[in-house]
């Protein structure tokens, strides 16, 4: 009768573990879930910030590329008209 028993309590003791077995896979779920969220957020952002730089270097190029031209042109006009600087 004593088997019965040690039968019972090991059945008992094998539902519970798969009870707790099944909320820690749940958890870990949500967790890859939100682990996921964050990662695309992050990648977005990151992003977003290569976007703004990429278009701020581009803007500085034109700014100094016009500047450049600008200066340029002045000095050839003041040559051609014999004047110097």
């Amino acid at each position: 009768m004593l088997y019965v028993l040690s039968i019972a309590l090991v059945a008992m003791g094998l539902i519970v573990l798969g009870a707790l077995a099944f909320q820690v896979a749940k958890a870990l779920r949500r967790f890859n879930h939100a682990v996921s969220m964050v990662s695309t957020n992050t990648q977005d952002g990151v992003g977003l910030l290569r976007a703004r730089s990429a278009g701020v270097r581009v803007a500085i190029a034109r700014r100094v590329h016009r500047n450049n031209s600008d200066e340029q042109d002045s000095k050839i006009g003041l040559n051609e008209l014999g004047g110097h600087r």
